[in-house]
């Protein structure tokens, strides 16, 4: 009976406690932020301990969450609430799984259809125009104890914890913000590819990690993306507005220039310049909406500098693109993306003429994913049944979803068929 009593001292003296017995909690805790296609979420929560925890029941907890901006007032069923905690482990502070420790993680529930879960809010009035970042407080109580983790201390977000978001480059009197990726170095000292993402009209300012994160965009770091192309750069420019703003308070959809694109293909080629294992043969230039736009004018008016083009959701009208402008970038090898319900930017008025136009003369290395709808392709939330909205496209390619022709016709590579993302690897001047 000593015997066990020794035990058992000795056991707790180590700190070993189940999460019911760890009372004394600190009250902090770290979020973490992950990327999907219809957004960002919060997606977990993890909490800090003073002693080691060794087992966890999600049901033990409650999550309470309370979201402000200055742009807007939200509704009340978007500005606070119960988050649905889905199940809970114990972890290291960056949320790792592990068999013991002094952190708990809860995994909470997310879905495009839960704005209670998203750390940014869109807002479009005098003072506020796009994505932003707001104030995301968190309170999560042990149910049995009423303690409580009130203190956010980290706040973790895969892919793009990897992006040095600390770029400004200013060219005259513009001066861009910018998000860039390096990949690690290779040991054979290869250059390697550099894709460029030119974010939507929503993403404009002059924090870059919101054009990584409010459309997944970051995911051109990805494992599996990298992989594909066998290590790549990623450069995310950010405009402090738009890509089509006209300089005069309006936007331009091709009819007269915009007053950004010489200070971003100066960035583009200072960065270039300033990272000699970039491979200049192949330099890809890409966007959605705005910038559909803008990667196409930058084609349109540096035809020989891109390998290739991946856009979506193209905002460029065609009937402000000349016949001379068509034969000069009919070589350029270009993707496009696009769904047939896109109200924003009318696949008759864009994408669609220009594609055909390309066709006829003569354009043999270009493509148009032309979706009916834009649909949840996790499964998750209804499938092809599931309707995000028909501006969206860009999900297909961040996802690297894209393999059919506007026929319907697979894109086929060396007699296999590819995805986008494969078929970009491949271009180079």
């Amino acid at each position: 009976m000593i015997k066990k009593i020794l035990i058992v001292l000795i056991f707790l003296a180590g700190g070993f406690f189940s999460t019911a017995e760890a009372q004394m909690a600190k009250g902090e805790y770290a979020v973490i932020i992950e990327g999907y296609d219809w957004g960002p979420a919060v997606s977990k929560v993890v909490l800090s301990f003073n002693d080691t925890v060794t087992a966890v029941n999600h049901q033990d907890y409650s999550v309470f969450v309370e979201r402000q901006t200055d742009c807007m007032v939200l509704p009340a069923d978007q500005a606070s609430g119960e988050r649905r905690v889905l199940y809970a482990y114990v972890s290291d502070a960056e949320g790792k799984v592990t068999p013991q420790g002094r952190h708990i993680t809860l995994v909470l529930a997310v879905a495009p259809n839960m704005p209670l879960g998203s750390p940014i809010q869109y807002a479009r009035n005098e003072s506020c125009r796009g994505n932003d970042w707001i104030d995301y407080q968190i309170t999560v109580t042990h149910n049995a104890t009423e303690q409580t983790w009130n203190t956010e201390v980290d706040r973790i977000m895969p892919l793009i914890d990897q992006f040095d978001l600390s770029g400004q480059y200013k060219h005259d009197s513009v001066t861009l913000t910018y998000a860039a990726y390096a990949p690690e170095a290779e040991e054979s000292n290869e250059k390697l590819p550099l894709i460029i993402w030119l974010h939507g009209g929503g993403e404009g300012g002059t924090n870059p990690s919101i054009p990584l994160i409010a459309n997944r965009a970051a995911n051109y770091a990805s494992d599996e993306i990298q992989a594909l192309l066998g290590g790549a750069y990623v450069l995310v420019p950010q405009t402090p507005t738009r890509w089509m703003d006209d300089g005069k308070g309006g936007s331009t959809s091709g009819q007269e220039n915009d007053m950004y694109n010489e200070a971003l293909m100066a960035l583009i080629q200072d960065y270039v310049a300033e990272h000699p294992g970039i491979d200049p043969d192949r330099i890809y230039v890409g966007g959605c909406s705005n910038g559909g736009y803008m990667s196409l004018k930058l084609i349109l008016l540096h035809p020989d500098y891109f390998a290739a083009g991946y856009i979506s959701a193209l905002a460029y009208q065609s009937q402000y693109i000349s016949d001379e402008e068509i034969q000069r970038i009919k070589n350029v090898p270009i993707w496009f993306v696009h769904a047939k319900d896109d109200s924003t930017t009318v696949a008759n008025n864009t994408v669609v003429p220009v594609y055909e136009r390309l066709k006829a003369a003569g354009a043999e290395n270009v493509y148009l994913s032309l979706y009916d709808h834009v649909v949840d392709i996790t499964g998750f939330f209804g499938g092809e049944d599931y309707h995000y909205n028909g501006h969206w496209s860009w999900i297909y390619c961040h996802a690297n979803e894209c393999r059919r022709d506007a026929d319907g016709s697979l894109v086929m590579l060396e007699g296999r068929p590819v995805t986008i993302m494969e078929w970009m690897a491949a271009q180079r001047k």
